[in-house]
């Protein structure tokens, strides 16, 4: 009887969340927000990577692949999304950044 009502005290488990989704503007690929890349268009006007994803400001998703960011800079989706022309110096920074992805 006693292990009964030890059994009873327990918490019930927390049911398990749904993982946030969202799309590579590249790509048009939805995946789970971890498995994507996060850049924002700050209040201070530059195009950022944030790989934390907690910046202030506008943010587009990127598939973490080479591919994708060649595609998303080329045809100007990641332009699009943030609604904002990236600066040559900014460009080239996500560029450089690209570059370091598989």
């Amino acid at each position: 009887m006693a292990e009964m009502n030890a059994a009873h005290k327990t918490k019930p488990a927390r049911p398990l969340r749904k993982a946030p989704m969202r799309t590579c503007v590249a790509c048009q690929e939805t995946k789970a927000k971890r498995e994507l890349i996060r850049v924002v268009h700050t209040p201070a006007n530059s195009v950022e990577v944030d790989l934390g994803g907690k910046k202030a400001g506008r943010g587009a998703y990127l598939c973490a692949k080479k591919s994708c960011w060649q595609l998303g800079l080329k045809k100007h989706a990641l332009e699009r999304a943030l609604k904002t022309a990236i600066s040559p110096d900014n460009l080239a920074l996500l560029e450089q950044y690209a570059e370091t992805l598989p």
